[in-house]
């Protein structure tokens, strides 16, 4: 049996391979490469993906070389969706660049409801000028790039301009930094349910998504909830529901140009659920998801996997990283197969440091078939917003902050990170759920 499934995985582990080893294939029309192009971020990512594909060839022939005895050559199964799919390479490409070690994403994707609120915090109306100016701190923010490779946005904000008149995706551009479109429609519930969700957005997607494309994004983000308690949530409904949604949504995305980041969180709430129960929710959620994206064909070198860590419920003691690692690592190997090239932990309401430090201890259990890093929305924004607080004068020390606390997550996710924390100590950052839309 362990020799069945380490051949197995060899095989699995050159295909995987085999496919870097080639080196980026342009395709006709506008990709990653060219977002970069007359830009200092153009050779930096060149030369990686060249030193990437290098590293991939040398494993590839030790692969195939210890294999040689059983079969001559690799049988690539490639499905018609990929075949004539002519973003595939690009697809390919824009995953592993936002992959590559020591950088993450920057979630901005708030709709305007959900911003409105944090603006709240600090005294500041919830007006088209104040998220401007507040995501134009974000984007600007000078050495954001050495630690950040992605931005999700929301569809505001794909389409603004700084104040000097630079749109938002140029200020991204010169960083390099790709910039991303959250697009999902938000939450609604799902009936006969006590209280469990879908996410809308399927229809009008294709058109949005080549809309999208045009104006420079080049990943998406949809989110799906699944609801976790000792007893007996999630339903089976549910789990199914939220996993149809995301695989339809993943090649949607991929047949216009997107690398879809699926992100199937089981959401940290109230409870005295354990943390083994998440692990294992978690796992058979995975496993749903995974089938399903394989039912639509969905090119998983071409996606992002965006979940949770594993946590148990709020009523329960705060576990230590080392064993938020061992349980989060474990369920990835279980459910997440090697071909995905990045899984981006959510924050999912963890404090500051909280998120950091548990980003670090996931580094000791690899090295593992993907990238173990961050995409973490309110574990950068929350004190960065505090700093600010609307206010001119506070404009470079909450641009500190949050290049501090990038770099920290950077640091952490090449495991060298050593402290002291930009933003030490801290409570859960906790939202409830909205429902109804996107509240644009």
């Amino acid at each position: 049996m362990a020799l069945s499934m380490m051949s197995s995985s060899s095989c699995f582990l050159a295909r995987k391979m085999e496919s870097t080893a080639h080196g980026p294939v342009m395709s006709t029309r506008s990709s990653s490469s060219s977002f970069f192009s007359g830009n200092a971020a153009a050779g930096s990512m060149q030369e990686s993906l060249k030193n990437a594909a290098a590293a991939s060839s040398h494993v590839v022939q030790r692969v195939t070389t210890t294999t040689t005895h059983t079969r001559k050559k690799i049988v690539m199964m490639t499905s018609e969706f990929e075949k004539t799919n002519p973003y595939a390479e690009e697809l390919k490409q824009t995953a592993a660049f936002i992959s590559q070690p020591g950088k993450g994403i920057l979630a901005s994707d708030e709709s305007n409801a959900t911003t409105g609120k944090r603006l709240a915090t600090v005294g500041l109306d919830n007006t088209v000028e104040n998220r401007q100016a507040w995501r134009e701190l974000l984007y600007s923010a000078p050495g954001l790039g050495n630690y950040i490779s992605g931005t999700i946005m929301f569809d505001e904000t794909l389409f603004q301009s700084s104040r000097a008149g630079v749109p938002f995706v140029e200020v991204l551009k010169q960083q390099g930094i790709l910039p991303g479109i959250k697009v999902d429609t938000g939450l609604q519930p799902i009936d006969g349910t006590d209280g469990e969700t879908a996410t809308q957005g399927l229809d009008g997607l294709a058109d949005r998504c080549k809309r999208y494309y045009q104006q420079g994004a080049r990943f998406a983000k949809w989110r799906a909830v699944i609801k976790v308690d000792s007893e007996k949530h999630p339903s089976t409904t549910a789990i199914l529901e939220n996993a149809h949604g995301l695989a339809r949504y993943a090649q949607i995305c991929q047949a216009n140009g997107l690398v879809p980041i699926v992100e199937p969180e089981v959401t940290l709430g109230p409870g005295d659920y354990s943390i083994e129960r998440t692990a294992y929710i978690s796992e058979k959620v995975n496993s749903h998801v995974f089938r399903f994206l394989n039912e639509y064909n969905v090119i998983l070198e071409g996606i992002l996997l965006k979940p949770n860590m594993i946590l148990p419920g709020l009523d329960v003691p705060t576990p230590p990283p080392e064993e938020v690692a061992r349980y989060t690592v474990r369920t990835m190997l279980r459910s997440i197969p090697a071909a995905v090239p990045g899984i981006h932990f959510l924050s999912g309401g963890m404090s500051e440091e909280e998120a950091t430090l548990n980003l670090q201890a996931l580094q000791a259990y690899g090295p593992s078939p993907w990238s173990l890093t961050f995409s973490y929305g309110r574990a950068l924004q929350s004190s960065t917003l505090k700093i600010w607080s609307g206010k001119e004068e506070n404009w470079k020390a909450a641009q500190d902050r949050l290049v501090a606390l990038a770099k920290a997550n950077s640091e952490a996710q090449l495991g060298k990170y050593t402290g002291p924390h930009p933003s030490p100590g801290g409570t859960r950052i906790l939202q409830a759920l909205r429902l109804g839309g996107a509240g644009k």
